[in-house]
């Protein structure tokens, strides 16, 4: 199978295909991984799903900088965490060129066939396969392939061929990004905003004036400050084309009404806002990921989103190219995280109705949000929701338990070999069945599907269930309740494997 793209979507997805079995050729028209700025970091649901593969610790160690405290912008507001010892939402501060690093050295561990400055210039698809056009630094050739995914990012030349519809908005406002250090002439204040000559004092946070929006994030006693500027423009510019620290000040200028010196440019991005989601991720042999499939009109989400796209379809793809999928396995491909995408979709169009009004009216609703996220309740529900930890992907059978569809806690799991984690099962991306309660009919019953379905035999304290059936993604499909007799847990627990790991 061929991946068209090797951002971290492609990467991911070629990483999960390996340790599914699977090798696949990932081409990428760039020589070499790009250094332009993008995303800074990875945020939400994605560090958890690291963490199970045994990733982070990796993922951490290359972190350029401190771990910010979970505060988080949210339409011109901010959820804020920090009162929190257990935040539903955790950013990671990792630019992207570095992130690609790290993803590329797992595949290259992992052996995948990555060739980079191959460029796929067409595709026409077939009943069994896709034959791929490939201009690579030797000539043009051709591949063909059982199956096809673009993760090749918004302006998707895969979509293009596939005939999938891409609708959506596209917002009148050019965001500027950067980490910069300060002369002395503008003072850092002890609450992290600042003392601009000319302007005043500037709150940490927000500040909208009458040409845009201004952020600040600074640490007391730091030059070392995130500055950023929204602005309505109607200019077009070239992702591929990095900002200067010239384009940076002009945009600061106009927005304060006043200079912002600028010592030293850490960092330096620019993005536009879109609301796009495809219309299907699937036709036929050829699927989308990542930007291909979705476009979020916000920050901190689209590498969570891309990246959880990939590890929901590898094993799925995975099982169809080994023989035992069963019927409509990779048609929950789109069901399941064009579901997800619209959540994302959801709470960032909610931040541009927050970020974009100007009148007092959407002063006051701003102002409302800021009342309701000083409340535990709400602010938990609100970080779960932007970190993609509340998605609950639709489960088959009639009785389910609450469990089904949700991302499977870390439970401390006590063995006869000693101490694990639920985490520690996961890292070999394998269907898992948890047996908690000693339930030796339902070990039998998974057993029919061993080796393809792993099973294991623990205690945990409190156990939320008698057993638990968990994907390679790392969600529940299938769960019995605590002391459910035989005569219903058994039937549901083989309609369940067959369901998702086709017959034994």
């Amino acid at each position: 199978m061929v991946i068209v793209g090797a951002g971290p979507t492609g990467l991911m997805l070629a990483a999960e295909l390996r340790l599914a079995g699977v090798r696949p050729l990932v081409l990428e028209r760039q020589p070499r991984r790009r250094d332009t700025p993008k995303a800074g970091g990875l945020g939400g649901q994605i560090l958890e799903l690291l963490r199970y593969r045994g990733l982070l610790g990796r993922f951490e160690a290359a972190c350029t900088g401190p771990v910010p405290a979970p505060r988080f912008p949210f339409g011109g507001v901010h959820l804020d965490f920090t009162e929190l010892a257990d935040p539903p939402m955790r950013a990671l501060p990792l630019p992207q060129q570095h992130l690609e690093r790290l993803l590329g050295e797992v595949a290259g561990e992992l052996d995948v066939d990555l060739r980079r400055g191959h460029e796929v210039t067409g595709m026409s698809q077939h009943e069994a396969a896709v034959t791929v056009d490939v201009r690579g630094p030797d000539g043009p050739y051709q591949v063909r392939a059982r199956y096809v995914v673009g993760c090749d990012g918004a302006r998707s030349r895969v979509r293009a061929w596939a005939g999938i519809g891409f609708p959506g908005t596209t917002y009148p406002e050019v965001n500027r990004l950067a980490q910069v250090t300060l002369p002395g002439t503008v003072t850092v204040r002890g609450d992290g905003g600042l003392d601009v000559p000319g302007f005043g004092a500037i709150h940490p946070g927000f500040t909208r004036t009458d040409h845009g929006l201004f952020g600040i994030g600074a640490s007391p006693g730091s030059q070392a400050v995130s500055l950023y500027t929204v602005e309505d423009e109607s200019v077009e510019y070239d992702d591929d084309t990095p900002m200067t620290v010239t384009e940076l000040q002009d945009s600061l200028r106009r927005v304060l009404g006043v200079d912002l010196p600028v010592a030293e440019a850490v960092r330096l991005s620019r993005f536009t806002f879109k609301a796009r989601q495809a219309d299907r991720y699937r036709e036929g042999r050829i699927l989308l990921a990542g930007d291909a499939a979705h476009l979020f009109p916000a920050t901190g989400v689209a590498l969570n989103a891309g990246m959880l796209d990939a590890v929901n379809l590898a094993w799925k793809l995975a099982a169809d190219l080994h023989g035992w999928a069963p019927a409509g396995l990779l048609d929950t491909y789109h069901g399941e995280r064009h579901l997800a995408g619209a959540r994302t979709m959801l709470h960032t169009r909610a931040q541009v109705a927050l970020r974009r009004g100007h009148d007092p009216a959407a002063e006051a609703l701003r102002e409302v949000v800021r009342e309701l996220l000083a409340d535990e309740q709400p602010l938990r529900r609100m970080g779960a929701l932007v970190a993609g930890s509340d998605i609950r992907y639709p489960m088959p059978g009639a009785a389910r338990h609450p469990l089904t569809g949700a991302f499977v806690p870390d439970l401390t799991l006590h063995t006869e070999r000693g101490m694990t984690s639920v985490a520690e099962l996961m890292r070999p991306a394998r269907p898992v069945l948890l047996d908690l309660a000693g339930r030796r009919d339902l070990r039998e019953t998974a057993g029919d599907w061993q080796p393809r379905v792993g099973v294991h035999t623990a205690k945990t304290g409190d156990r939320p269930a008698d057993a638990l059936l968990i994907r390679p993604d790392g969600h529940i499909a299938w769960a019995a309740t605590v002391d459910e007799p035989a005569d219903s847990a058994t039937p549901s627990l083989r309609e369940a494997l067959s369901a998702w790991f086709g017959t034994s």
